[in-house]
């Protein structure tokens, strides 16, 4: 691993046959532009990474358009460790090659939105009882804690509220597919966020050759 992974945008999701004719779910990961804009090292910030450049945005400050060096006007700016930083120069390309098929990444982003939601959509509860005239119950969350002692709410209470727009990530996926002359790339699974969503894509940390090795066989056939 030269660096740790790379910026992408949520295409959608598909279907993808295999040799053997089985089909699998796959999410479409757009990773074209991922573009070196600094590289840091021990001597200047203290420790070694990369801040990579991602889509396009308009009406950028002057600060950053000074940080930029005329690179490009991106929208994204994220850093990621690299394994050797002499290797690394501002200006230089990131492609969907650092991946080979049957790699297993974790994949970033943010999830969908869903507005207000009750205890049962946003935490899984079961809800009150539906008998003994419990008329008001079927979707209550009952007991939030004792009145007398503590006399509060306690922090971090499972209760109703905003559901969705947070960071959240799905670990150990398999790469199907990476092609370098369109930037695309194919995971199995889904992955959260909308289409057209950023997507941050990193080697698995923990994954294991055997897990890797296995994903290569399914993939295979």
């Amino acid at each position: 691993m030269s660096i740790e992974g790379l910026l992408g945008r949520k295409l959608g999701t598909g279907q993808h046959f295999g040799a053997d004719g089985s089909a699998r779910q796959v999410t479409v990961i757009d990773t074209g532009g991922n573009t070196v804009v600094q590289v840091k090292s021990v001597e200047t910030d203290g420790y070694e990474a990369v801040q990579i450049g991602f889509g396009q945005r308009k009406n950028l400050n002057k600060p950053m358009k000074g940080h930029l060096q005329g690179l490009g006007e991106f929208q994204y700016l994220q850093e990621f460790a690299v394994t050797d930083i002499k290797e690394w120069q501002a200006g230089q390309k990131v492609g969907v090659d650092i991946f080979s098929v049957g790699d297993l990444v974790d994949v970033s982003g943010t999830t969908k939105g869903k507005g207000f939601a009750g205890v049962m959509k946003r935490h899984g509860f079961h809800g009150g009882p539906r008998t003994h005239g419990q008329s008001d119950r079927p979707r209550s969350p009952g007991s939030i804690g004792a009145g007398t002692d503590p006399g509060r709410v306690l922090k971090g209470r499972r209760m109703a509220g905003h559901m969705g727009t947070g960071q959240a990530t799905v670990r150990n996926l398999a790469v199907i597919a990476a092609d370098a002359e369109r930037g695309i790339l194919l995971v199995q699974g889904a992955v959260p966020g909308n289409n057209g969503s950023l997507m941050r894509v990193r080697f698995a940390g923990a994954a294991g050759e055997k897990r890797k090795q296995r994903a290569q066989r399914a993939i295979v056939g």
